[in-house]
Formats: C-alpha cells, sequence, structure tokens
C-alpha cells in the first residue's frame, strides 16, 4: 500500500546522510525501521500481555519468595 511520509527538514536530512552512508535508499532505511518497531513494539506488548495475566497466578509464591 503506497503512502507518503512527511519529514522534518533535519528528519530528511539525516535520512538521507544515514542512507548515503549504508549505501541503500532512504526508503529502504525507513521501511526497515518501520518493520523493527512493530517487531520490537509487539513483543514488548506480547510480553506485558503474558505477565498481567500470569502473574496474579503465581502472586503468592513470588511473595513467599520474596521473604
Amino acid at each position: 500500500m503506497p503512502m507518503t511520509l512527511r519529514l522534518s527538514d533535519s528528519e530528511a536530512d539525516a535520512l538521507r546522510r544515514r542512507a548515503e552512508f549504508e549505501s541503500r535508499s532512504m526508503q529502504d532505511i525507513a521501511r526497515q525501521a518501520v518493520r523493527e518497531y512493530v517487531e520490537n513494539h509487539s513483543r514488548r506488548d506480547l510480553l506485558g500481555q503474558i505477565l498481567d495475566e500470569e502473574l496474579p497466578r503465581y502472586a503468592e509464591a513470588l511473595d513467599r519468595l520474596g521473604k
């Protein structure tokens, strides 16, 4: 799905410099950044959900271990 990404001048300049440094396109760098962001946040959200659901089951045992 096509989209337009609007960057500030300083963001565009930083992206351009990074792309030149890596000999890659600005689009490739931006797409990789989006993939990494989604992957990292998806893992964190999943872990948070699991902890919210499972920790209460073990609260008493964890409390005892902490004493």
